[in-house]
């Protein structure tokens, strides 16, 4: 979706022509905790609330056992298919980690960009990720490689997952210097409770550089969805990682915070994480998934509010 056909509640992503809604829907659960009827009615609900930026990766979801990766893939290209609205979509893929196409090189990342594009049953892919950076692969390679799909119309923009602020400024200035595609977003691990994965030197070149930040693990695997208190058990394949933060001080204090403000707009707490976390400099639109219609309603929420200075104050230093 372009500037130009772009509703007010949608937000420009860096110095692309792309207008995303400020949450971006984690199609991670496709074809792994949702099936594919249930991974419909979420992608149409997402849909009809006017969202329209939809991130996943080629690699979801290798790590079950039987799968091959790109099984969430397959279910959205399905989906765009049966609804006919790719023009309304705003598709995100990443490379980099699929078992059959591993790491950074020119090669593989053309292989896989085509074997997304067959699974997604499209001829181009919005915003292409590297998911995980390689630093044994030379940037011109890589951006090389990216600058080529780009030529060739199948890719419409590139992006940089899990990358070092020099990295990202090496590969920043090469396309600069020799004219080539350029990163216009990153996707840093930035939450409430996981701060230093972001703040610090890869969010002032961001900012500094004009890349616009796809916060993964916004709701830090669930546990600021508030669903993870003392005392309680959470049928949950993500339970283990947001166990942690539940025994730390800074937790248990950014839990109390969520809770207060969330009372006081009478919103959900993930909600309120989220719109703290959309409100910070450099981000567009965190990523959070649902697997379920019920889980919805408190991610796209964050369209709607606005915290005040107060707000977003009690809950950076909650999380200091």
């Amino acid at each position: 979706m372009t500037a130009s056909s772009a509703s007010p509640s949608l937000r420009k992503l860096g110095s692309s022509d792309l207008e995303v809604f400020p949450l971006a829907l984690g199609g991670n659960v496709f074809g792994w905790t949702a099936d594919e009827a249930a991974s419909f009615a979420v992608l149409d609900a997402y849909a009809a609330a006017g969202g329209n930026f939809v991130d996943t990766a080629d690699s979801y979801s290798a790590w079950i056992e039987g799968h091959q990766g790109g099984e969430s893939e397959t279910i959205i290209g399905r989906w765009v298919r049966a609804r006919g609205n790719r023009d309304d979509v705003v598709i995100a893929t990443k490379v980099g980690q699929h078992p059959d196409y591993p790491g950074l090189s020119a090669a593989n990342i053309k292989a896989a960009a085509e074997a997304s594009l067959r699974r997604l049953g499209t001829d181009h892919i919005d915003l292409y990720y590297t998911h995980f950076d390689k630093p044994e692969i030379p940037v011109e390679e890589i951006i090389g490689a990216l600058d080529e799909l780009v030529r060739a119309g199948k890719v419409r923009h590139i992006a940089a997952s899990n990358i070092t602020a020099e990295r990202l400024q090496e590969s920043l200035d090469l396309s600069d210097r020799e004219g080539l595609a350029r990163y216009v977003a990153l996707q840093p691990h930035y939450n409430l409770v996981s701060r230093d994965t972001y703040e610090g030197s890869l969010q002032d070149l961001a900012s500094r550089t004009g890349l616009a930040a796809v916060p993964y693990f916004a709701l830090a695997a669930g546990f600021l969805t508030g669903k993870y208190r003392p005392g309680t058990t959470v049928d949950s394949p993500r339970a283990g990682r947001a166990a942690p933060y539940l025994e730390s001080a800074r937790g248990q204090k950014v839990l109390t915070a969520l809770d207060e403000i969330a009372e006081t707009h009478s919103v959900a707490v993930p909600t309120v994480a989220l719109a703290w976390l959309a409100a910070q400099p450099t981000v567009i639109s965190p990523i959070a998934s649902a697997r379920t219609l019920e889980q919805l309603p408190a991610l796209l929420g964050v369209a709607d509010l606005t915290l005040t200075d107060q707000d977003l104050s009690r809950l950076t230093t909650a999380s200091a």
